[in-house]
């Protein structure tokens, strides 16, 4: 995304593309959260480790996007680029956490 001009992709569109993102990754938090509950008890204590994490980090990636839904035309492409850093740091988290738990 980045690189393009806001005539091309607009913040609305972003945001959109965004939420999307973000409910996919829902899913699957909620499908870590029930491989969790048919877990043996020492495996539940990491998933649940792992879900707190994944879920602190999702709050942050949505509180940059609340950020980006207030800000104006003109400020969002600013705020877009704290957000994909979130965004980054959160999908990683999921990946490593689908990883142990493969």
């Amino acid at each position: 995304m980045a690189g393009e001009t806001s005539t091309n992709l607009s913040k609305q569109a972003y945001e959109e593309k965004v939420k999307a993102q973000l409910d996919k990754l829902n899913a699957q938090i909620d499908e870590l959260k029930a491989k969790a509950k048919q877990a043996k008890a020492d495996t539940e204590i990491e998933y649940h480790s792992q879900i707190e994490e994944l879920t602190a980090k999702r709050d942050a990636a949505l509180n940059k996007l609340e950020e980006l839904q207030k800000a104006g035309e003109d400020a969002w492409k600013d705020i877009q680029a704290g957000f994909e850093l979130a965004w980054k740091d959160l999908q990683m988290s999921f990946e490593n956490a689908s990883k142990k738990f493969q």
